[in-house]
């Protein structure tokens, strides 16, 4: 059974190459209870491939004889790593969150090659899903994924993870040792009460308090390992994760860290970080690990940061010849591209057109595990898709989310994933006009489940007093119809662009075709590029035109 649920798993670990330069994938945003407007921790993940099937993964609770092995595969290529010991009792994942309300969300950031261990046993992939199906708490979760790198070895690049539960939220930096050295260097800070933090494909840790281990956590090691490889060589108090593990480079700061800036900018815009932080060479700095927003940060807050293309700086990917005549906020990749010798980049904003899925899992302390978390799932790009509440003690999952339903390479209109790139990529052709009717339909759906969401947490917590199975199958079935639901919505939207839509043209409100043609400063460019022969000329003698 653990053997099928990690190779079902398998696909997802594509969105986080161990190439990091050619994908530059994921992003998490990290939310203290402070820093929320009901006293929820946050953790959102954007799982990002151009080959990602999205799907929503549960794992029931299962209890094991002594002496069982689990098997252990890798989760970006399959392979057969070894195997580990079995705990006793394992708890249920739906997604990326437990029945505890533990989350989990990762993004890769490579690090230095030489410190990949091709004896090592324990992916990224594994140590996440593991710790889910082991922690009670966040902590717990930082120990059992730190113990098994140290015990069995850890066989991928460089990681940075979110880690959560109901009242903390950690951000861990990790990386291994290399061939000849066994386990894994790391440095997990929590993330103070009342702020955010955020990171993609880039380590965060620079400094850190070498005495608190309250809020920090780290190997014993990893300022004297940095020192052995000569990778660092000043006093302790000076170590930095970053700079020692994975030196930064003009790639990292412009494609990676530009999604933490922007995010910071938007909570806290007093802040005033400036775009040359994140552009200029001369001026690139490191950003805080974390800030103080000037808000508190709704479940909904949350999920618009995960919709952001840079609107209001100048990498807004809405603008510019690349964005089209429609306002395209996407560019289709290489990331990198030349002319003439010379390279240029296309910016890589929160929200892109590769999402597998994305999530915002939300832990609330005030309620019984069951009903106090809820994993807020969602397919496809983050901008067009909308957030579906999954309570984490949930027993089943929606069979369009489901494992099974469908695949990267088999359309079915039973499949989330495919119904919701059905809607997106049809938009993509006159974005500027149909994410108005497709955004009407997302706020219409989101803002349902939001405000339901305490109806529905009452009638499960009188249940739970009363018995918490009849509570775990009420919210079954709630997520499970919400779900489902979601995605026949989501296919009538879709048939309801195309009709309108149809050939280029526009139907209005009654129905009647409308020629809207390109908008006034796209037919301007056009002129100009074009402009001579497109001009409409007279014959001689002629007196009118068509």
């Amino acid at each position: 059974m653990q053997n099928r649920f990690i190779q079902l798993l398998l696909i997802l670990g594509l969105c986080c190459l161990i190439q990091i330069e050619i994908s530059y994938s994921c992003t998490n945003f990290l939310i203290s209870k402070g820093a929320s407007t009901d006293g929820s921790t946050m953790i959102t993940y954007a799982a990002d491939s151009h080959t990602l099937y999205g799907e929503l993964y549960y794992k029931p609770a299962q209890k094991y004889l002594p002496g069982t092995m689990l098997d252990i595969y890798e989760w970006d290529t399959g392979k057969y790593l070894g195997k580990i010991k079995q705990v006793a009792e394992t708890y249920s994942v739906v997604g990326n969150m437990n029945e505890h309300q533990v989350s989990i969300g990762e993004t890769t950031y490579g690090g230095r090659g030489e410190l990949q261990d091709p004896k090592g046993i324990m992916d990224y992939g594994s140590l996440m899903y593991i710790a889910l199906q082991r922690a009670k708490t966040a902590r717990e979760a930082i120990k059992i994924m730190t113990d098994l790198a140290a015990e069995y070895g850890y066989a991928s690049s460089g990681e940075t993870f979110s880690i959560a539960d109901a009242n903390e939220v950690w951000i861990m930096d990790f990386i291994g040792k290399g061939p000849e050295n066994k386990g894994a260097v790391w440095v997990a800070r929590r993330v103070p009460d009342g702020y955010v933090c955020a990171h993609a494909n880039f380590p965060r840790i620079h400094q850190f308090p070498l005495n608190d281990p309250e809020n920090c956590l780290y190997a014993k090691d990893v300022i004297t390992f940095a020192r052995e490889k000569g990778y660092f060589s000043g006093q302790d108090k000076d170590f930095s994760f970053v700079n020692a593990y994975s030196p930064p480079d003009y790639g990292g700061i412009r494609f990676c860290e530009a999604r933490v800036w922007q995010m910071f900018r938007r909570v806290a815009p007093n802040l005033d970080l400036p775009v040359e932080n994140i552009i200029d060479p001369a001026k690139i700095k490191p950003l805080p690990l974390w800030v103080k927003p000037e808000k508190k940060l709704s479940a909904h807050d949350v999920m618009e940061l995960m919709r952001d293309h840079f609107e209001g700086t100048p990498l807004d990917l809405s603008k510019g010849l690349g964005a089209g005549p429609y306002s395209l906020p996407y560019r289709w990749r290489p990331l990198t591209w030349k002319v003439d010798s010379l390279e240029y980049l296309n910016e890589r904003s929160t929200s892109t057109q590769q999402t597998g899925f994305s999530f915002v899992a939300q832990a609330r302390s005030t309620l019984p595990n069951p009903i106090g978390g809820v994993f807020w799932f969602s397919v496809d790009d983050t901008y067009s898709t909308v957030y579906v509440p999954m309570y984490c003690g949930i027993r089943e999952v929606p069979k369009s989310f489901a494992v099974g339903t469908g695949s990267f390479n088999q359309f079915t209109w039973e499949s989330a994933f495919w119904v919701f790139n059905f809607v997106a990529n049809y938009a993509y052709s006159r974005y500027s006009d149909m994410i108005v009717d497709i955004q009407k339909v997302q706020r219409e759906l989101e803002g349902k489940f939001l405000a339901e969401q305490p109806a529905i947490d009452a009638a499960a917590l009188n249940l739970y007093q009363k018995a918490p199975q009849l509570a775990l199958d009420y919210l079954t079935d709630y997520s499970v119809r919400t779900g489902n639901e979601t995605v026949q919505r989501w296919r009538k939207l879709g048939e309801a662009l195309l009709v309108k839509y149809l050939d280029g043209n526009v139907k209005n409100e009654l129905g009647k075709v409308t020629y809207p043609g390109y908008p006034e400063a796209w037919r301007r460019r056009i002129v100009i590029e074009d402009g001579e022969i497109l001009k409409m000329k007279k014959l001689p003698g002629e007196t009118s035109t068509h």
